[in-house]
């Protein structure tokens, strides 16, 4: 993700995704076990980023909890995503944004932990309320790069398609395991998620065209290297419903937990909606080229040798953001965005 608030800035895209999930979450609050005495409830915000998309839906979810357990009832709040995400902005969102939870409620205390969500990163059997947005289709490493395309989902190439479900479905098996863990008897876990649909679209299909072009244009031209090209990949997996719910079998239940609610939908595009009423072609491309800067320029920059440097990578980000914005701008196309929203119980 690009830091300095840069993904907070350009994610109205999963902004307008996390409206279906959030009644799920909000009927998750009113249905968890909460511990006894005064122990706090502990709310696990899972892939937090930089925290702008969370506050809408934690601060949902601590409204629920608020009226079931009184006013003075520790609430604690512990967002969780990789060391390099950025935690200043995270923060600063926290303290400053209008919309932050923290400016409502004295009793709500924020923290967080710099860990990969693949691994259990609370104690056990403390978690009482899950959630998990746009966060888990981040594969835990790419594992084979991709000769055609930096997204596998547009990919020709069977063995790295096979390689990258694999990986999908063990990423997916050790969330679950060690969520299961964190959370106590009773608690819930919500998870929305990018997904594939029932034909196995991962959709953004004429983002990623143009996105793709722009990179092999970028090469051609001796603005990097060939090399750089082919070690480029975006490590994201979208889902069918029934890989989501693979792990949990017949029995219906995997590591503790088991689904009570599972569903494949299609978020809005809203940036194409925009263009429909105003006709602003630039616009609709540059929206669109913002949005992948901010989520997945800076991991296609750490393949450039001297990726680390801001001036190279930077330089990278704006010329593949331009590029990729006039492409789209020359051919406007509705976005297909398949979603999954999943409810389980502990």
């Amino acid at each position: 993700m690009e830091g300095q608030g840069g993904y907070n800035r350009s994610s109205q895209v999963q902004a307008a995704g996390l409206s279906p999930a959030v009644p799920m979450l909000v009927r998750a609050a009113r249905e968890v076990s909460l511990p006894g005495g005064r122990q706090p409830i502990v709310i696990g915000d899972y892939g937090s980023s930089q925290g702008h998309n969370s506050l809408a839906p934690v601060g949902a979810a601590i409204d629920v909890l608020r009226e079931r357990a009184g006013p003075e009832r520790a609430i604690s709040v512990v967002h969780v995503d990789v060391p390099e995400n950025d935690f200043t902005a995270l923060f600063e969102t926290l303290r400053d944004d209008p919309q932050s939870y923290l400016q409502r409620d004295a009793a709500v205390f924020a923290s967080a932990v710099g860990r990969s969500f693949y691994e259990q990163v609370l104690p056990p059997e403390t978690v009482a309320l899950g959630w998990s947005s746009w966060a888990v289709q981040w594969l835990s490493r790419a594992p084979a790069v991709i000769p055609d395309h930096v997204q596998v989902a547009l990919s020709g190439d069977a063995d790295a398609k096979e390689a990258f479900h694999k990986q999908a479905a063990e990423d997916w098996q050790g969330f679950l395991v060690a969520r299961g863990r964190e959370l106590c008897e009773g608690a819930r876990l919500v998870v929305l998620t990018m997904a594939a649909d029932d034909r196995g679209e991962f959709g953004y299909r004429a983002l990623l065209q143009a996105m793709y072009a722009s990179l092999v244009e970028m090469a051609q031209t001796g603005f990097m290297h060939e090399e750089e090209l082919r070690r480029m990949v975006i490590p994201t997996v979208g889902r069918r419903r029934e890989e989501l719910l693979a792990p949990f079998g017949t029995a219906g239940s995997f590591a503790g937990l088991r689904v009570e609610e599972a569903e494949i939908f299609f978020g809005e595009d809203h940036i194409w909606a925009d263009f429909e009423r105003d006709g602003d072609a630039r616009s609709f491309g540059a929206r669109w080229a913002a949005f992948s800067r901010a989520s997945v320029f800076p991991t296609l920059a750490e393949a450039l040798e001297n990726g680390s440097k801001p001036e190279r990578s930077d330089a990278f980000m704006t010329r593949l953001e331009g590029m990729t914005a006039a492409q789209l701008a020359e051919r406007p196309e509705r976005m297909l965005i398949p979603l999954a929203r999943i409810l389980m119980a502990k």
